[in-house]
């Protein structure tokens, strides 16, 4: 009986938590969202910026397509990040939270799951593969503290939630 109860409440928050997100993301003015993301990358990517390794940014915009929530914005760099609502971007990235969240915690890998189809990289393959080993070279240790405490917690919820909404109940002798 508690199998079932465990694999029913896993599977509903699984399937739940991305619809209450986008909700919630609904009501935020976009110029808000844009302001708290900016910072949040600022913040995440500071050693990146500090040494250079986003100036291949310039003139170029990449597009983040976080499906399951909504949330859909474009980045560039010039002397600092640039953000804003989709327009044309010259490579889009296009993935679920569960994807992106594993990937931020090194618990997956990107190369993976383009090959099983759970990220897409459309538009300029170059540029995208710069991105991609961009992000790549991210060490979690790196963050800020919070940052990294919240991903590492989350990316273990989630694998745990995965686990057992995955499982099957095994027969009863």
């Amino acid at each position: 009986m508690s199998f079932r109860f465990t694999n029913s409440v896993a599977k509903n928050v699984l399937g739940l938590a991305p619809k209450v997100a986008t909700q919630s993301l609904a009501v935020v003015p976009e110029k808000a969202k844009m302001n708290v993301l900016a910072k949040l990358l600022s913040l995440t990517l500071s050693e990146q910026i500090k040494f250079g390794e986003l100036d291949f940014l310039q003139s170029k915009w990449v597009a983040i397509s976080v499906m399951d929530i909504g949330l859909h914005f474009e980045i560039s760099f010039n002397d600092e990040l640039l953000l804003r609502p989709l327009t044309q971007a010259d490579v889009t990235f296009t993935a679920n939270v569960p994807e992106l969240l594993l990937v931020a915690a090194g618990k997956e890998d990107p190369d993976t799951l383009f090959f099983q189809r759970k990220l897409k990289i459309e538009g300029d393959t170059e540029l995208g593969l710069e991105v991609k080993n961009l992000l790549l070279g991210i060490e979690l240790e790196s963050l800020p503290k919070p940052a990294r405490l919240t991903i590492e917690k989350l990316a273990l919820t989630l694998q745990t939630l995965q686990g057992y909404s995955s499982e099957q109940p095994q027969a009863s002798a």
